[in-house]
């Protein structure tokens, strides 16, 4: 894992895709959902990719994990709230559909990389 860069992870690169998704979605919400639910999602979805370059800039794998678990965190967060928004009627099916697939896509990449580093401190 040493010597990539976070860029060349491929969960980094789907996390970013959804936080960009994640950001036209909500640009359409009701304005009254701007310090809500619009602003918790894309908080959450901006913490996912930034929590994986994070870690991937630490020292040890140890601590890599950890961030890697705070990112999954907030897609567990962000994926929830995917259905509230679904609920609401912000979301339509299809968009809602999308965005739980792409985060599906980052959780099993997060988790496919924490059993790596585990797998390695074994």
């Amino acid at each position: 894992m040493t010597g990539s860069s976070f860029r060349d992870l491929r969960v980094w690169q789907v996390a970013m895709k959804l936080a960009s998704e994640i950001y036209r979605a909500t640009a359409e919400f009701p304005r009254s959902e701007v310090y809500g639910l619009t602003q918790q999602m894309r908080r959450a979805a901006v913490s996912v990719p930034s929590n994986i370059a994070e870690g991937k800039g630490r020292h040890s794998n140890r601590e890599f994990a950890h961030f890697l678990l705070n990112a999954r965190g907030s897609l567990l967060e962000l994926q929830t709230q995917i259905m509230i928004a679904e609920e609401l009627k912000y979301l339509g099916l299809e968009k809602s559909r999308r965005l739980l697939s792409l985060a599906e896509s980052v959780g099993r990449g997060l988790s496919g990389l924490i059993n790596s580093l585990r797998d390695q401190a074994a």
